[in-house]
């Protein structure tokens, strides 16, 4: 087996690119404009070219999962929309499906529906930003400018439902606080009539660039047997060639109801997971309208008094409103004994809740499964040999979310 140590490089290697023959260090990060995050990475240099690699992590480490063993049920879900920000909804109802199943909660198909269309939009907000960067870093900083004006479509939205933009704190345990406002419905059917047009513009600006092109094919490459090591998920995965999607392989929130195909790349690189995400938005506007044209009648939430705040003229004038509502805003409600593990398919793939409750208004142990944690650990795999311009846009394709990462 091949030494890749950095004693062992420093060494052995002859400098081919230095005048002095002489290597050195970068940090690149970890307050670096290019990582777009908190993180450092130790780079041993030979001129422009990497050749060893070293990542530090922990800079915004919140201890979230410590912290919700402190907490009520409804409160951690301030906590989930911190963690990969860019696509806050899914965060949190990823949550909220994981103690719904815990407590064994069958929630209306109107609100699986609702929370498709929510989450496919938080996907399409979470894609624009990664793949508008991505061109940025590579150059070409006009492209995100026209996706930043449609996510702030999107936050439109999120406003409507909850009163909240960027963290979100989006609905409930058993559906939703309140159900779409007419607004709402407006600015839905706005965006699915207005946005392809305007993303197809992005696709024109970059897809068949032959600058950028050049700039990302072959940079940052992994194959699809290294990525399954290292536990690849989502994008990253599925442009090595991997077909994995937790939305077709554990179906959650009707997702079996909506006919849309998984993008898969072949070569792994940073053109790959590009197009990836390109595709993946027209797949997320596609199951948006069957999911918006099929909305079901119903209720908005399902009837569980123990997570459901009452009407405030009921908490007025009835004592078992009054008890619920108590109960709910002091954190007193238990939950069943039991462990559990639910899946959602994040923007940057399988967001995991693993919980374990010993019957309390707390979890005994909660851990989230966090995509950039586990791919990020193949970054310096990926650049080693390359050269850092390669090496930023490799970081940015991998779309790695400093909240998401140290949680």
């Amino acid at each position: 087996m091949k030494d890749n140590s950095l004693s062992n490089i420093l060494n052995q290697y002859e400098s081919k690119e230095q005048i002095d023959g002489q290597l050195y260090t970068l940090n690149l990060g970890p307050t670096h404009p290019a990582t777009h995050g908190i993180f450092q990475n130790v780079l041993t240099m030979d001129g422009e070219r990497i050749l060893h690699a070293e990542q530090t992590v922990g800079y915004i480490h919140r201890a979230f999962e410590k912290i919700s063993e402190r907490r009520n049920y409804t409160q951690i879900t301030t906590l989930t929309d911190r963690m990969n920000y860019c696509s806050a909804p899914i965060n949190n109802l990823g949550w909220h499906m994981t103690v719904e199943k815990l407590i064994g909660i069958e929630v209306p198909k109107r609100v699986d529906y609702i929370r498709v269309i929510l989450m496919e939009l938080a996907r399409i907000g979470d894609h624009l930003i990664c793949n508008g960067v991505t061109g940025m870093d590579s150059g070409a900083i006009t492209g995100l400018t026209y996706m930043f004006i449609e996510r702030e479509r999107i936050y439109d939205i999120y406003e409507q439902i909850c009163g909240a933009r960027m963290t979100t704190n989006m609905g409930r345990i058993g559906g939703f606080e309140r159900d779409l406002t007419p607004k709402c419905h407006e600015l839905i059917k706005d965006f699915l009539k207005t946005f392809p047009k305007k993303f197809a513009e992005f696709c024109q600006l970059l897809e068949r660039n032959r600058i950028f092109m050049d700039r990302t094919i072959g940079a940052g490459a992994i194959s699809a047997e290294r990525a399954l090591s290292y536990g690849f998920t989502g994008p990253n995965l599925r442009a090595a060639g991997v077909d994995y999607d937790v939305r077709v392989a554990q179906p959650y929130s009707s997702y079996q109801d909506f006919d849309f195909i998984i993008p898969v790349g072949t070569a792994g690189d940073t053109y790959d997971r590009f197009m990836v995400r390109q595709q993946e938005i027209w797949e997320s506007i596609k199951i948006i309208e069957q999911a918006y044209n099929n909305l079901p009648e119903g209720d908005f939430h399902a009837d569980v008094p123990d997570f459901y705040l009452p009407e405030k003229a009921d908490v007025y004038n009835k004592m078992e409103a009054l008890i619920y509502h108590f109960k709910i805003v002091m954190g007193e409600t238990e939950i069943p004994k039991g462990e559990v593990y639910h899946a959602v398919e994040g923007g940057n793939g399988e967001l995991g809740f693993y919980l374990v409750s010993d019957g309390g208004r707390s979890p005994y142990r909660l851990h989230f499964r966090r995509p950039c944690f586990i791919y990020y650990q193949a970054y310096p795999e990926m650049i080693t040999g390359s050269v850092i311009s390669d090496a930023i846009v490799t970081m940015c394709s991998m779309n790695i979310i400093a909240g998401e990462l140290d949680a």
